[in-house]
């Protein structure tokens, strides 16, 4: 049960053939156990108090769309009866309600299983400005976990939840999810209610969603995205469907406007990741980012510090030791802005949005890294604020100019390091962003997170090939984690989705060899059973090889599935058939292993 998948829809569909809560729970607390790091929960909710809220939802219910799914919150977001800590003990306050976000959730059907570190009252990209141990990233533990956000994007990055909340005021939830290979999404300013939480800038705070999916996190969003008549900054915003226009014109960062701090690798990547959105289609749009970046100045240089003194002003005035060192020296300075420089600092913001207005009317969406480079622990420590300054390249501007924004995974830089690109666009288009961010992330060729799983398809939507590749389905020992799998993977290939065919189709165990294989035969329409599939993209000048290693009585022709596409596979020969054993009943192979504690598995 240790290695139960938390992916929502797989969740279910095991709820719907048996699996209790109590037995999800008891795989999610040994799974928190096993990963052993004391950095990623400030506070744990006790499995036996996460079982009765199990309880109290009775049989499993399909109407409610987060039944039985498992997560967390960061620590700057009220649960009532525990305490509030923002990471530091000393402001420490133990709410009486949730914070409705949370409530709305659990009305859905969550469980709550713990309360996450964060950079302290949420000031800092890096992870580690807190009196706890930091989290370790997910990814390589060399590197900082990055922040605000850090225990909610390390929580879901080793699979110890299904989603996360964290907050969002300069990229709190979308750095960390860049440095852990997994997905955050910022919603527009309002859209999801921040009574509750404690404030970093209460003018630009959003609370945001960590996920190791764009499905994940839109299921989270479409709960929480609901008006709060207690909360003045809450706005009517809905999220719309996920959803691609045939033509998408993509703003991407002039040459002379990009900055990755001398990092080639991180520049590659982000090269890669352009060519990934031209493969999508995309029409690429060169964008002078000068005024964007003019805006994230005024985050940290402007008056807005000062709202972040105003946040914690009891605190810093009565009990500045209270504060980590880093986060103190940030905000202290704050007490000398005069309400003059306010005005001057909203006159300036003015000036600029009104510079960058023009940018959206030739573009549908900003495509950026989204983190310029990656630091290690030793770095951040070395140079704490220079770091950090840096990490919010692409993060900083915003929320200043009400965009909401999308970062997703993409493929690895060198040296097994994470990297992603983040989505902008004005607000209320999340479904837009969804809908090119889970295309471009089903490209990537990543895992969720940091699970080695590969990435779930979505109900309904089917991930395309690469240009330059060819579909493969795979019934048997190539499938992940099987014995052939590397005649696949060292080529190139990339896991696309998990599938069946038509019930047009008998399953065979063949006879010898090792390791033991399958066999697939086609027969009449509607006179066999569906077969679990999983489609592979394999380079076309790779596929000549990989067929070459295939022996009788296997061949490779077309096989029709379920979800209306006709990729290559395998096939066998009726005659191959003669001496097998028809295991169409068990519906795919790995069920058969499973079953028979067969060889070769």
């Amino acid at each position: 049960m240790t290695d139960l998948d938390l992916n929502i829809a797989s969740l279910h569909a095991d709820y719907a053939e048996g699996l209790s809560a109590s037995e999800m729970l008891d795989a999610v607390y040994a799974r928190i156990e096993a990963v052993n790091d004391p950095g990623i929960f400030i506070a744990l909710i006790g499995k036996d108090e996460a079982k009765v809220a199990a309880a109290s939802l009775g049989s499993f219910d399909p109407a409610r769309p987060l039944w039985s799914i498992p997560f967390a919150v960061k620590d700057n977001i009220n649960i009532a009866g525990v305490p509030t800590t923002a990471a530091c003990p000393d402001f420490a306050d133990v709410p009486e309600a949730n914070a409705p976000c949370v409530d709305l959730l659990i009305e859905a059907g969550a469980i709550l299983v713990g309360k996450t570190n964060l950079d302290q009252f949420a000031a800092g990209l890096v992870g580690v400005r807190t009196p706890y141990p930091a989290p370790r990233n997910a990814v390589d533990p060399e590197l900082v976990p990055g922040g605000s956000s850090s225990g909610s994007a390390v929580a879901v990055a080793r699979g110890l939840v299904s989603f996360a909340l964290g907050t969002d005021t300069a990229g709190s939830g979308r750095v960390p999810a860049a440095l852990n290979n997994i997905v955050g999404l910022k919603p527009s300013l309002g859209a999801i209610s921040t009574r509750g939480v404690v404030p970093a800038c209460r003018t630009l705070d959003c609370v945001s969603i960590f996920a190791l999916s764009v499905d994940f996190a839109w299921r989270a969003l479409s709960v929480m995205a609901k008006p709060d008549r207690g909360d003045p900054y809450s706005r009517a915003i809905s999220p719309g469907m996920i959803h691609t226009p045939p033509v998408l014109r993509i703003g991407i960062p002039s040459p002379q406007g990009r900055a990755f701090f001398g990092d080639e690798a991180a520049e590659r990547a982000f090269e890669a990741h352009i060519h990934t959105l031209k493969q999508l289609g995309a029409e690429l749009v060169e964008v002078d980012l000068s005024p964007f970046r003019k805006v994230a100045e005024l985050l940290y240089s402007g008056p807005w510090v000062a709202e972040r003194y105003q946040a914690i002003r009891t605190l810093i005035e009565t009990r500045p030791d209270a504060l980590h060192p880093v986060t103190r020296q940030i905000i202290e300075p704050a007490a000398s802005i005069t309400a003059a420089d306010t005005f001057a600092g909203l006159y300036q913001l003015a000036e600029l949005r009104r510079e960058t207005e023009h940018v959206w009317r030739d573009i549908d969406m900003l495509a950026v890294p989204s983190i310029p480079t990656v630091y290690t622990v030793a770095e951040v420590a070395a140079e704490p604020v220079l770091t950090n300054s840096r990490l919010g390249t692409y993060t900083n501007f915003v929320n200043l100019l009400d965009l909401c924004a999308l970062a997703v995974p993409g493929a690895f830089r060198s040296a097994g390091r994470p990297a992603g690109l983040t989505l902008i666009a004005p607000r209320e288009r999340e479904g837009i962003l969804a809908g090119l961010g889970e295309r471009f992330h089903m490209r990537s060729g990543v895992t969720q997170g940091a699970t080695l799983r590969p990435l779930p398809v979505p109900p309904g939507r089917v991930p395309d090939a690469p240009a330059g590749f060819t579909e493969i389905a795979v019934v048997g020992a190539h499938m992940s984690g099987l014995p052939l799998n590397g005649q696949l993977a060292s080529r190139g290939g990339i896991f696309l989705r998990k599938a069946t065919t038509k019930p047009d189709y008998r399953f065979f165990a063949l006879s010898g060899g090792k390791p033991q294989r399958p066999g697939l035969l086609r027969v009449g329409e509607g006179e066999g059973a569906a077969i679990a599939v999983e489609v592979w993209a394999l380079p076309q000048e790779m596929v000549g090889a990989f067929l070459a290693e295939v022996s009788p009585p296997l061949s490779i022709g077309t096989l029709i599935l379920s979800d209306g596409t006709q990729p290559k596979g395998f096939l066998v020969e009726a005659a191959g058939t003669a001496c097998a054993e028809d295991v169409s009943d068990f519906g795919g192979w790995r069920s058969y292993l499973a079953a028979t504690s067969a060889p070769g598995s």
